[in-house]
């Protein structure tokens, strides 16, 4: 399927074009790319962060399975983000919370037990687009993955909700959702979500000082999240001023606003996905999560043909991007006989 491999590829797409800019300013992106920002690829091949890497990481721990259950993806999951952590590779400038969290995991702590409670960094959903792109995956399955891989580092609920929401969109687009419906279906999803929390999957997780029992808990996180989606709902109801996408929706740094800001790039350039993916670049906040995701989303909704075709032979890791995109467009054709 194109808009598996579309958006795939996207994800690492928009995170080389926003690594060499993560932690400049607006004015200093404009005095080293101008101000029509970074547009293409630097290197052969292009390097990307551990945005890329982790998403990789957790797009193989479902790799295979046949039966999805937290008891069955969980020390998949563990495997792989043990690898990354410990990798030569991982040099990319990688969250501590992650970092932190995986260490605990390493020492085969429960993972309840290691992750980051007070922690909803966008390091949660940045990773999250394979769960979305799994094909034949039911929407409450997609929830609790979805949830499972942001809480085994992340263990604030606004990161699980916001984690499910970015699955959610991605698999939205790829099933052919028109892009002006996106921010509506994810607003109601706040809604119907806010009292569910997957005790199978999150075992005793809501048990954190200031919740009172499990739907109070996770109600926290899909208000959060609610209250970011009207935000950008305002947002984008006024003329675009072509400026920094970060002020007009946050910087990026935790997952709802790393959700909503990439929302934003790619809802303001819809049917360009090259200058959705080149704004989030040229922002001031989490630069290569914002156009990771915004390369996710915008490669979903159009396929790989939205891509430049010289850009998959430079992408570092494009022989996984590949493989995998090639495995789920298999599966799916499967199910379709």
């Amino acid at each position: 399927m194109k808009r598996v491999a579309g958006s795939l590829f996207g994800l690492a797409y928009g995170d080389a074009l926003g690594k060499p800019t993560e932690f400049m300013t607006v004015e200093e992106i404009d005095r080293v790319y101008g101000p029509n920002g970074p547009r293409d690829l630097v290197g052969d091949p292009a390097l990307v962060t551990d945005d890329t890497q982790m998403a990789l990481a957790v797009a193989w721990a479902l790799h295979g399975v046949d039966h999805l259950a937290a008891e069955v993806l969980e020390p998949r999951i563990r495997e792989r983000f043990i690898a990354w952590s410990i990798s030569p590779e991982n040099n990319r400038a990688p969250g501590m919370t992650c970092l932190r969290a995986v260490a605990g995991l390493a020492e085969d702590r429960p993972w309840t037990e290691a992750t980051m409670t007070g922690s909803k960094g966008c390091g949660a959903n940045m990773r999250v687009t394979p769960v979305g792109l799994l094909p034949g995956l039911d929407l409450d399955t997609l929830a609790a993955v979805s949830q499972l891989q942001a809480a085994m580092t992340h263990g604030h609920p606004t990161a699980l909700a916001a984690s499910e929401l970015t699955a959610y969109a991605t698999r939205l687009l790829v099933d052919g959702e028109s892009p002006a419906e996106l921010v509506a279906l994810l607003r109601e999803r706040c809604v119907s979500r806010r009292s569910v929390y997957r005790a199978d999957w999150l075992g005793t997780l809501w048990q954190q000082p200031g919740a009172t029992d499990e739907r109070d808990y996770i109600a926290r996180g899909w208000d959060e999240c609610a209250a970011v989606l009207d935000r950008l709902a305002a947002a984008l109801a006024v003329p675009d001023d072509g400026g920094d996408a970060c002020l007009a929706t946050g910087a990026g740094w935790i997952a709802e606003e790393a959700l909503v800001t990439a929302l934003y790039c790619f809802l303001r350039h819809v049917d360009d996905p090259v200058e959705a993916i080149v704004r989030g670049a040229r922002t001031s906040g989490d630069s290569d999560s914002i156009a990771a995701l915004a390369g996710a989303f915008a490669g979903a909704a159009h396929g790989m043909d939205a891509w430049p075709a010289h850009w998959a032979d430079r992408i570092e890791y494009g022989d996984q991007l590949s493989e995998l995109s090639q495995h789920w467009a298999d599966a799916d054709m499967e199910q379709l006989r």
